[in-house]
């Protein structure tokens, strides 16, 4: 019997309600497995300063770190939404992935075949997509210094925003998207803009280089411009795709159209550090956010949750059966027709947030009864 041990963080708005599904298929998994998966749950985020006066306990980062894992439900919403505020929900996702040392984002872009229709590209070029986008979490544009928006003596308004990277920050991150592409079809793109800008120059020059350390894995530069519109014509031809914050910010929003919808995107953030397991201690999370608009109405879509926690099986508990197995379920059950209505045509009948949940529960104890 192997035992395992998460923290549990639901956050605002309908980050609770789509764990709680999240959770319900571990303990699926658990009552046809001999995995044990000890769960503590702790406030984060907006509900974290309702109750406690900060986004992010002491308590709850030394609960993260000790931890094989974080499931992540998603923090803001209106009610402390000023901008001016000292303390903001941001800071309980930023405050954690800083505390559990994640540099590397990963965001799957997988199509599900009976969602084809959800996309506005053309059935014949999204089907079978399938790409992993591995996005620099830390550094570059979003974090270097000197950033600025001033006047000059002039009267002249003035903006700069730095872009900085060195070459460990790079080289921990592609080196991070060869592993992983040994476990799916061995293919690594970088994306950059070598042509204009030094940083990716230096981004270009490090992946090449490591390239040569995996000889197993066809590797490939483009430009990230080029990226984006080939994402668009034929995504089935990328496996992984590794970039820098800025780029990777931007290529895995448009990335969305691949999957059909914000709501089916799950997310990894990942680090050096590993569990007692050897797996990586990640952070993972869906990426559609808190939707306070419908918070509490049972319509949320829980697929990206569960999907997540299929990534969580997959790397950091090293259960790659059971996350195929979670993956494999969440298809069946959109087979089956269950859709939460951010998903479903118009007219078509919806189903709540629980029915979908429980659709997957059966679907994955079938996976792994068989």
């Amino acid at each position: 019997m192997t035992r395992f041990r998460l923290a549990v963080l639901g956050g605002d708005g309908i980050g609770p309600e789509v764990v709680a599904e999240a959770v319900r298929v571990l303990r699926a998994i658990e009552s046809t497995t001999d995995h044990r998966f000890e769960l503590t749950e702790d406030l984060v985020g907006g509900a974290a300063i309702d109750a406690h006066g900060t986004a992010l306990r002491r308590e709850t980062v030394a609960l993260a770190r000790r931890s094989d894992a974080v499931i992540f439900g998603a923090v803001g919403g209106p009610k402390w939404d000023d901008p001016r505020a000292a303390v903001r929900p941001e800071q309980a996702i930023l405050g954690l992935r800083a505390a559990l040392g994640t540099f590397a984002n990963l965001r799957p872009a997988r199509m599900q075949p009976a969602l084809v229709h959800l996309s506005p590209l053309k059935a014949e070029i999204v089907q079978g997509a399938d790409v992993l986008f591995i996005r620099e979490l830390v550094a570059g544009t979003y974090f270097a210094r000197p950033k600025k928006y001033w006047q000059d003596a002039r009267g002249t308004w003035r903006a700069v925003d730095t872009t900085a990277y060195t070459e460990p920050q790079v080289e921990r991150t592609v080196r991070m998207a060869f592993e992983l592409a040994r476990g799916r079809r061995k293919k690594v793109h970088v994306a950059d803009k070598q042509n204009v800008m030094a940083t990716s120059r230096l981004w270009r020059d490090v992946a090449s280089r490591l390239a040569a350390d995996y000889a197993d894995v066809e590797f490939q530069a483009i430009l990230t411009d080029a990226l984006a519109m080939h994402l668009l014509y034929r995504p089935s031809a990328f496996d992984v795709i590794v970039t820098d914050n800025l780029f990777g910010d931007l290529i895995t929003d448009e990335a969305a159209v691949l999957a059909g919808s914000m709501g089916l995107m799950p997310s990894a953030s990942l680090g050096s550090a590993r569990n007692r397991h050897g797996g990586y201690r990640g952070l993972y999370e869906p990426i559609h956010g808190t939707a306070p608009d419908i918070a509490g109405k049972g319509v949320a879509n829980p697929m990206a949750a569960i999907q997540s926690l299929a990534l969580l099986l997959r790397y950091s508990l090293r259960l790659e059966r059971e996350a195929r197995a979670v993956e494999r379920a969440v298809d069946d059950a959109i087979e089956l027709g269950l859709r939460t209505p951010d998903i479903a045509r118009p007219g078509e009948r919806t189903a709540t947030t629980t029915a979908v949940g429980e659709a997957v529960v059966e679907a994955v104890l079938r996976e792994l009864r068989s």
